[in-house]
């Protein structure tokens, strides 16, 4: 995408004059890493001990790890960075992502750069209620198990409260009791109990667990079945996050085409994800990118917000985008959707003290704060990913940061990497072999550029 990239276009906007307490950072992408964190700590992101530990040699103690998971034999680095241009509910926010694949940082902050055009984003999150499920088999009367259910749920609400007293001190605790019959499934006929708990500010699966396995006794006595799996579930529709933003049309101009043609292209992207499973899965993807690196860099279980999203992008039986674009007379409207457990409380955070980092860094108020900014941080992807891809395609800009990794992990010393990756994308074949061939090239003319 040549000088439309959204790095370019995102290094482009920070050198102009920006909110020197907001998300907008001039030069930061071209800053070293010392400045871009003092810049970080100016604006209140970080504290000076948040700071020492980035730049601590050590991610996470290995006796920390060893802890945490059986089986340790060594801890995993990840990248982790921060995405600018948010501004969310009026409020600007930095943005921790940690993320392996060159392009995702970048096209958050452009994608939000867009967005921030039109005012930014309004986002919202459910009360964080959790569904916890007791499976009962071998049930003689379905439909009268499930009125004695029902009509002791008062009762039953109130022994799964006592399990966690603290919770219900704290303003949380059980919101109700609900009863599914299934009567085909491939053993029989069985009953399904739900539990609905508001977890506060925790993701919730302890405290759920607890809970429906103290019911169980009481649900055989009640139902005559026998009771087997007990445990949360993870299709968190109770506790969904949404975002949307109006985009300017001026704001998705280019040199080819005007701002409205773009938004016009981009409705018809997304009519593909609406109507194609094949496309809504890469699409989705892609909205995972943003979410998915936020929720590694703030230490949330990425594998159930995984899960969760996707379960919720089939819910009609049919797999379809998890966000929703339309055009209008002042410009391009996106909207998103999806369900987002996380946790700004809990054992996992307290092991890991740049997770914690990263809260500070996005200022998490709640969890509620929390999944409004992650299904901001989705739609801004999914943004800057489709307007990619109607314009000038995915790869020009995506290459261009390939070649950036490439020329590291050949070991291209620093006064000849620049020229390597313009060789490499110059020659088409941006690849480890072609790096590695231009590299001996470049060392055998001394370093000079053609």
């Amino acid at each position: 995408m040549g000088n439309d990239t959204p790095e370019a276009q995102n290094d482009d906007a920070l050198r102009t004059r920006g909110d020197r307490s907001g998300s907008r950072i001039p030069g930061f992408s071209s800053s070293d890493r010392r400045e871009r964190l003092h810049a970080l700590v100016t604006r209140g992101g970080l504290a000076d001990d948040d700071v020492a530990e980035l730049l601590a040699a050590e991610s996470l103690p290995f006796s920390t790890a060893d802890r945490m998971i059986e089986n340790a034999v060594g801890v995993l680095g990840m990248p982790l960075g921060v995405a600018l241009n948010f501004r969310v509910n009026g409020r600007d926010r930095l943005v921790p992502m940690a993320v392996e694949e060159p392009s995702v940082v970048a096209a958050a902050s452009y994608g939000a750069r867009l967005a921030r055009a039109g005012g930014g984003f309004t986002a919202d999150a459910d009360p964080p209620v959790m569904i916890g499920q007791v499976q009962l088999v071998h049930v003689p009367d379905l439909a009268a198990a499930a009125a004695a259910v029902a009509g002791a749920s008062e009762r039953l609400c109130a022994e799964a409260d006592a399990v966690h007293p603290n919770m219900t001190r704290r303003g949380g605790g059980v919101r109700g009791l609900e009863v599914r019959e299934l009567p085909d499934t491939a053993v029989g006929p069985m009953l399904v109990v739900h539990l609905l708990v508001d977890v506060g500010d925790a993701m919730g699966a302890n405290a759920v667990n607890a809970m429906v396995e103290a019911l169980a006794p009481a649900l055989e006595r009640l139902t005559g079945g026998e009771v087997r799996l007990r445990i949360l579930s993870n299709l968190a529709d109770r506790r969904r996050a949404r975002a949307a933003c109006l985009v300017p049309f001026a704001a998705l101009d280019t040199a080819g085409l005007p701002g409205g043609a773009v938004a016009g292209r981009i409705f018809e992207a997304w009519a593909l994800a609406d109507a194609d499973p094949y496309r809504a899965t890469t699409h989705n993807k892609g909205v995972m990118n943003g979410v998915d690196a936020v929720a590694v860099a703030c230490g949330q279980d990425w594998r159930a917000i995984e899960a969760a999203a996707h379960a919720w992008a089939a819910r009609d039986g049919r797999y379809r985008a998890l966000t929703r674009w339309s055009v209008g007379d002042d410009g391009l409207r996106g909207e998103i959707d999806l369900p987002l457990a996380v946790a700004t409380v809990g054992g996992t955070l307290e092991c890991n003290p740049r997770a914690r980092a990263s809260l500070r860094l996005v200022g998490a108020t709640s969890a509620r704060d929390l999944a409004g900014v992650m299904a901001a941080v989705g739609l801004a992807q999914n943004l800057a990913a489709v307007r990619a891809l109607v314009t000038d395609g995915i790869q020009r800009g995506h290459m261009a940061l390939h070649a950036r990794g490439l020329a590291q992990a050949v070991g291209a010393p620093v006064e000849l990497q620049d020229a390597l990756v313009a060789r490499l994308i110059g020659s088409g074949d941006v690849k480890l072999a072609r790096a590695r061939a231009l590299l001996a090239e470049l060392r055998a003319q001394g370093g000079v550029t053609a």
